[in-house]
């Protein structure tokens, strides 16, 4: 058993008695609470080696910038999602991707090390058999993903050691190109997928890995599409047709996914949700000022950060800008779910890496979409396949297609 503090006891014992009570009274929260909920991308990694930050203590966005965390999760329904090592793009060298090769795994070390010291409320899953093995235990399940492929982009081979570490779905690309892919988010370079992308959509099918096409360009989307021989995710994503942005999926690509027997999972980012504000020279320049002090946010201290914090909503305060709402995320939801059927659409609210809108600012609010899907009409069942039964067959049938010989034996600390 974990030994927790006084008040964080007192913290879960409250939040577990409040659930409880709340599904007792509504029939909504009792569906949502009879449900595997899984968010396909959480950026709740990056504060792993931040000191003296506990996944285990609740957190407060307004205060924190956290969004996830233990105690939150039992508040949502939330049973557990993929935890993502995202590497920041760098230089494309072979120093570069050396540094990028040492944070992939450490990140990927951070993330084992919290489930095994927590062993008692969470499990490592590698397969859907192991998600569904935590919830009957009353645990919550953690996969691991890797948001952009820069750890692997000099060496191919690297991508059996991440998945001998436990990754379960990799993406290749973020928001800038990479010697893998073209990202939405920047100029042309390969068209696609360069040459050794193309081998390394060849050796995740191999690994039995599902690969995430989110931030990559559209051209990369319709060449893994056409390449890999197992399904494709977009792990954080929404719907263009609902609002243009590069980092939206096009309906005709939706399809395309869909076709693959793959899954859209729609985001809850603001950002992707309405316009840019206008240009503002003293905004930019107090934001460009704010950004430099998310270089150091891996060892900032719980001081430093919610200074850093505090600043942010000053500059949001002297410089408002519209922010999405919730009804702007059901939009894209429910699209998604018309266009391309029940069966390829799920859900991720890119949360602590940027994710959040007004009335879905953290995971405790996702009992609300299970209530805004029903008003839709949709059947529990449904909503099951949208909360993780959709992410979780598309990984079960990419690890069906893996080769056995190539595919490293993975070692469970908990």
């Amino acid at each position: 058993m974990i030994a927790l503090c006084g008040g964080a006891a007192l913290t879960l014992a409250a939040t577990g008695s409040v659930t409880a009570r709340k599904a007792a009274v509504d029939p909504a929260r009792a569906i949502h609470e009879q449900l595997v909920v899984l968010d396909t991308h959480f950026d709740t990694p990056a504060n792993l080696g931040r000191p003296g930050w506990s996944i285990m203590e609740r957190h407060a966005t307004d205060i924190d910038g956290d969004q996830v965390d233990y105690p939150r999760m039992v508040q949502g329904g939330v049973d557990g999602g993929f935890f993502a090592i995202y590497t920041p793009s760098g230089p494309r060298t072979p120093a570069g991707d050396i540094a990028a090769r040492d944070f992939g795994i450490q990140r990927a070390v951070q993330i084992r090390e919290m489930v095994a010291k927590h062993s008692d409320v969470f499990s490592l899953a590698l397969n859907a058999d192991d998600a569904a093995r935590a919830v009957a235990a009353h645990k919550r399940f953690v996969f691991m993903s890797m948001e952009n492929g820069y750890p692997f982009e000099g060496d191919l081979t690297l991508m059996r050691t991440f998945r001998g570490l436990g990754v379960t779905m990799m993406g290749l690309v973020h928001f800038k190109n990479n010697d893998l892919a073209d990202s939405a988010t920047d100029a042309p370079e390969w068209h696609g997928l360069s040459p050794k992308g193309k081998d390394a959509v060849a050796m995740a099918n191999r690994l039995g890995v599902v690969l995430d096409v989110s931030h990559a360009s559209d051209d990369v989307l319709r060449q893994v599409a056409q390449l890999s021989s197992a399904p494709i995710i977009l792990s954080h994503s929404g719907m263009r047709a609902v609002h243009n942005n590069p980092r939206n999926v096009s309906d005709d690509d939706a399809k395309l996914v869909a076709a693959k027997g793959g899954v859209i999972q729609i985001n809850a980012y603001s950002g992707y949700m309405v316009d840019a504000p206008a240009a503002s020279a003293a905004r930019d320049a107090a934001m460009k000022e704010l950004m430099t002090g998310y270089e150091k946010a891996d060892t900032m201290t719980v001081t430093e950060r919610r200074a850093l914090i505090a600043r942010r909503k000053a500059i949001q305060m002297q410089f408002p800008v519209t922010r999405a709402t919730f009804d702007m995320f059901m939009a894209h939801l429910l699209h998604a779910i018309k266009l391309v059927g029940i069966d390829h659409v799920g859900i991720s609210g890119d949360f602590d890496g940027g994710g959040g809108v007004d009335g879905l600012n953290d995971i405790t609010a996702y009992p609300k979409v299970t209530a805004a899907l029903l008003k839709a009409g949709y059947s529990p069942a449904d909503i099951g396949k949208v909360w993780g039964g959709n992410a979780l067959r598309v990984l079960k049938q990419a690890q069906s297609l893996a080769d056995p010989v190539l595919v490293p034996k993975v070692p469970i600390t908990n």
